[in-house]
């Protein structure tokens, strides 16, 4: 009797083995399928208008005069002033510095030449607004301040506008799902001609949002960019 109790125990035990190891071997298939993955990426790009414009205008001055130097700097102020606005740029919108002066006689050293005018003076007017066209209509005419005898300072670098775009929040959901969607149209058709069915995201990653110019001649229309980096597993 115990002999034969024993004989089915062994009997049981050897077919709770066989059983695991089926099932130990499933799983290890399912894994080694679930190891082929595909990694892609998506793009999605924009091109928008500029929404905001910062146009610094820099000018210079020189007198042997203080009071005469400060005097002429806030004419001209004025008159860069007069210009904007009667091109159609809000009063608030301008804002003025405090010009910069140098003494130009507590710089010399020993017997260096004499400078012709003992101070000089450099000031910036900036242009801060959303109106983009109305400002560049206005920079096809500033000529106009220098026949007025406005003398623009600084270099070409310093002078120009800064074209920059603030709605990247209101494109970013519709960016990321296409960026999504483009990726996961190309893992489709690897998974296609490598006879293979795609499978679930294994991972996934969103790159950083990229704003550039289109190109160096329209520096006011932007391109937006994303790029969405996904791993998909393939399944037979």
């Amino acid at each position: 009797m115990e002999r034969e109790q024993n004989r089915i125990l062994a009997i049981g035990i050897f077919l709770g083995l066989v059983l695991l190891g089926y099932l130990l071997a499933g799983a290890a298939i399912d894994v080694k399928e679930y190891e082929r993955t595909v990694t892609v990426k998506g793009l999605s790009e924009r091109e928008v208008p500029a929404d905001v414009v910062i146009w610094p205008i820099t000018f210079t001055g020189a007198e042997n005069d203080l009071q005469q130097l400060y005097l002429g700097m806030e004419k001209h102020v004025e008159k860069i002033r007069a210009f904007l606005t009667l091109k159609g740029i809000a009063e608030e919108a301008i804002s003025i510095n405090p010009p910069l002066v140098t003494d130009k006689s507590a710089q010399q050293w020993g017997g260096g030449q004499k400078a012709e005018f003992r101070y000089t003076a450099v000031q910036t007017v900036t242009v801060y607004t959303g109106e983009i066209e109305t400002v560049r209509s206005a920079m096809q005419t500033i000529s106009e301040l220098g026949k007025e005898g406005v003398v623009f300072g600084g270099n070409a670098y310093e002078n120009q506008p800064d074209y920059q775009f603030n709605g990247l929040n209101d494109l970013k959901p519709e960016m990321v799902e296409e960026a999504t969607k483009n990726a996961r149209t190309v893992a489709q058709k690897f998974a296609r001609d490598s006879d293979s069915q795609l499978g679930k995201i294994r991972r996934a990653s969103q790159g950083q949002f990229s704003i550039s110019d289109r190109d160096r001649n329209t520096p006011y229309i932007k391109k937006v960019r994303v790029v969405s980096t996904i791993e998909y597993y393939l399944v037979d």
